[in-house]
């Protein structure tokens, strides 16, 4: 598979993490689980979610707001990118996308209607400092400023993501996330949004999967910029958790009644075999793919994700870092969408240069993905797959929702994003409805897994399902759809897909069989 084809697929993929539990799990959970689909009709009726939950959907500025260059938003590096030839499937652009920056009520409208109380939206840096630095974009903050208020008068929590992988492209230009500077501008940034938002907006995360930012950018080079240099990667990982710690601060500055919290990327996964030297190599994918940020705010600290020595000079790692690191979360926010089979490279001499593949996020070069972690990641087929490319494995969320409970003493959880992609669209014979049932399938396996969860301790207060609306799909263009919501991209109508429906009546009831 080409780089576009696994750029694209690999929306969701990035989410893998390794999951290493007590003893007893990881001895049972090797490669080959339980299979997936035996969750117990009796599981799902008797799933119960409290009174007050938090049923939301997640969106992205750039996957859905279109109105590209308008208002005075600068160029993001995601311009950049889907304006270079070849690097999108069909050709296609996020200049309008769902044009949401125009249709924003009807979509919130739309919201209120499925029952949704708590709104992840994402906003572009590009549109209130169009070239990262300097005075805000009073017509950017502007639209936001609207945004939000039509959210709080449908009754619906906004809840802020204030970067989406738009960078813009004047910072990249600047060295991108490698320049330590960045942290500085970011948290700049985050000031800026909490001066003039922060009085309607109290739920913030900094980054959305910040792993991913680095590594998809600056190490596999699928993503923009598209460099392929581990050094790079590591020196953008430090730089992003210098800037999740001062952007926190910032916001907690200039807002007090603020809670900042995060979203990143996990997902469970599981050493191949038994042996120690896959279990020692599932330790470090945890560390480097789940918890590297997460630990590095909760602690002040890089959880113990290489083989050997910390590369710490390769990060610019300085004096005194651990003290601008630590700024101890209010709440924990993830995704959820598929796991991880995960195999120690280690005792190989390592050799750059493999091929990336498939709905993979992994290098399969000799020596394993990179030379600091060494290990080779792979998504398993035991499960049937998604139209996206990735594996179905409901019992996944159980798994993840209570190790961080576990490990962080239970602290408050949102899930962030969790969905799956399918392509079913109107059917002429029923008058236009979307009978998507294998995506309501999917929700209630996954949501009666996280009621499992819930129901033996761990502290969830809300569910945002990935996507509100199908969208720009990044490198794949418009050929994935996520969303509740039908997009018909030729003249931007919406039609709600029977799991819309299905979701609306889980909200209302916080039950699954409705």
């Amino acid at each position: 598979m080409n780089r576009r084809e696994f750029a694209a697929r690999s929306l969701a993929a990035v989410a893998g993490a390794a999951f290493v539990s007590g003893g007893d799990f990881a001895a049972a959970q090797t490669g080959a689980a339980s299979d997936p689909g035996a969750i117990p009709d009796s599981v799902i009726k008797a799933a119960r979610f409290p009174e007050g939950f938090l049923w939301g959907v997640a969106t992205a500025s750039y996957q859905n707001e279109g109105a590209w260059n308008a208002d005075g938003k600068g160029e993001s590096i995601w311009d950049r990118f889907t304006h270079t030839p070849g690097k999108v499937r069909g050709g296609v652009t996020g200049d309008v996308a769902c044009d949401q920056y125009h249709l924003y009520p009807q979509d919130i409208a739309l919201a209120k209607q499925l029952h949704v109380k708590s709104y992840r939206f994402s906003i572009s840096w590009p549109r209130i400092q169009p070239a990262g630095v300097g005075a805000p974009n009073m017509k950017g903050i502007d639209h936001y400023s609207r945004f939000v208020d039509a959210l709080l008068e449908a009754g619906i929590r906004p809840w802020c993501t204030m970067y989406h992988w738009d960078l813009p492209q004047a910072l990249e230009e600047r060295g991108g996330w490698p320049n330590r500077e960045l942290a500085g501008y970011f948290a700049d940034y985050a000031g800026i949004l909490a001066k003039h938002l922060g009085d309607r907006i109290t739920v913030w995360a900094p980054f959305n999967m910040p792993w991913a930012i680095a590594f998809m950018g600056y190490a596999a080079g699928a993503f923009p910029p598209c460099r392929t240099s581990f050094s790079d990667f590591l020196k953008a990982a430090h730089t992003l958790a210098l800037a999740q710690a001062e952007a926190h601060r910032a916001v907690k500055a200039a807002s007090p009644h603020a809670t900042v919290g995060s979203a990143y990327e996990m997902a469970p996964a599981y050493p191949k075999t038994d042996s120690e030297d896959d279990r020692a190599a599932a330790a470090r994918y945890h560390a480097m793919n789940n918890v590297f940020f997460l630990e590095a705010t909760m602690k002040g600290r890089y959880p113990n994700a290489f083989v050997g020595e910390p590369p710490l000079e390769v990060m610019g790692f300085k004096a005194g870092d651990e003290k601008l690191l630590y700024a101890p979360l209010d709440w924990v926010g993830f995704h959820y969408y598929t796991r991880r089979v995960v195999q120690d490279a280690s005792k190989e001499k390592f050799q750059s240069g493999g091929a990336f593949s498939g709905t993979e996020i992994e290098n399969n070069s000799p020596g394993g993905r990179d030379p600091y972690t060494r290990f080779r990641a792979a998504m398993p087929t035991e499960g049937p797959l998604t139209e996206a490319g990735l594996e179905v494995w409901p019992r996944g969320m159980y798994d993840l929702v209570t190790k961080i409970s576990h490990d962080y003493n239970h602290p408050i959880i949102e899930i962030t994003e969790s969905g799956c992609g399918y392509l079913d669209g109107p059917d002429e014979e029923q008058q236009g409805r979307i009978p998507d049932l294998r995506r309501i399938v999917w929700y209630r396996e996954t949501l009666a897994e996280l009621a499992r969860a819930m129901a033996e301790g761990a502290r969830v207060r809300a569910f945002h399902a990935w996507t509100l609306l199908d969208n720009f799909q990044w490198a794949e263009g418009y050929t994935e759809r996520y969303g509740l919501i039908y997009t018909d991209f030729r003249n931007q109508k919406r039609t709600i897909k029977d799991s819309g429906y299905w979701y609306s009546r889980v909200a209302a009831a916080n039950r699954l069989d409705v």
